[in-house]
């Protein structure tokens, strides 16, 4: 019998030792492209595995200490297996697929998440990310989160268009007074310009450059500038120089230029959207009653 308990015995211990290298979390060393990704992984406590992070991973501002590894598009291998890397997280946005056939060959692993502009691949992101860290709860709970956030901006959204129609918007993206390249349709800039309450006037698909003459025709009624280099009146200044036809749409006639921080389009649904949508909807509904911005939790 005492034979058996012990059999017994080590036979659960075995079972739960199994579970317990079952949900281990995922190698220590880990370098991440992606700036939404990577706020997600410091929201879930992940911040201590970081070992390098790409330019478009700006917040918190913590990270800035962090080795840089370049931009999640032109990333070299040499530069990133330097850092000793195990876990390389980023979304398909990240490349060039030579160079992540590279590193896998280097024995990286390579984690490709959604960069689409939808809750579903937002949802499955941190549930990804939950396992990876051993934190599916706090994953979860974020998530939750995130999604009564957006519920509450759609309610505000409907309330306030009763009110007033939902005004014509242009969103472009520049780089230091460059041609700026207008946000498109299937994009994060298309998601957040409708989720904030407005309407995007660019038809394409994508990002593209607009002459003076296009801009003019969309005639917009507000404009939203995420220059990747300058920020806030200097990247407004910057775009009205380098697009003089601007001061005479709606937009430029009655000063309704914002500007908004680049990284939140980067690297799908990130944890700073729902305040940077009740800051835009504040600027496009000015009559009604804003909502308060409540920052990641």
């Amino acid at each position: 019998m005492n034979t058996l308990r012990a059999a017994l015995g080590g036979f659960v211990l075995l079972i739960n030792s199994a579970g317990v290298l079952a949900t281990e979390p995922e190698p220590g060393r880990w370098v991440s492209a992606g700036g939404a990704l990577t706020e997600w992984l410091v929201l879930l406590g992940g911040e201590s595995r970081l070992v390098g992070v790409d330019s478009t991973s700006q917040h918190p501002a913590s990270l800035k200490a962090l080795p840089g590894i370049g931009y999640q598009r032109q990333l070299a291998a040499e530069g990133i297996l330097a850092l000793r890397p195990q876990l390389l997280l980023g979304t398909e946005e990240m490349g060039p697929p030579l160079i992540l056939e590279q590193l896998q060959a280097a024995g990286v692993q390579v984690e490709v998440l959604s960069a689409q502009p939808q809750l579903p691949a937002l949802q499955t992101n941190l549930q990804r990310l939950g396992q990876l860290l051993g934190a599916e709860q706090q994953a979860q709970q974020h998530w939750m989160r995130f999604s009564q956030r957006l519920q509450q901006q759609a309610q505000w959204i409907a309330q306030a268009q009763r009110q007033q129609a939902a005004p014509g918007v242009v969103l472009l993206l520049g780089h230091a007074g460059s041609s700026p390249m207008a946000a498109g349709q299937a994009t994060s800039a298309q998601w957040l310009i409708e989720r904030a309450g407005g309407r995007n006037l660019a038809t394409h698909q994508g990002y593209k450059a607009l002459s003076n003459e296009a801009l003019l025709a969309l005639d917009p009624q507000w404009v939203i500038v995420a220059d990747r280099s300058l920020g806030g009146a200097e990247a407004i200044a910057a775009l009205l120089a380098h697009n003089p036809a601007l001061a005479a749409t709606q937009a430029g006639r009655q000063q309704h230029l914002l500007w908004l921080d680049p990284t939140l389009l980067v690297g799908g649904l990130g944890p700073r959207l729902p305040d940077g949508l009740a800051v835009l909807s504040a600027a496009l509904y000015p009559a009604a009653q804003p909502l308060t911005a409540q920052g990641p939790q």
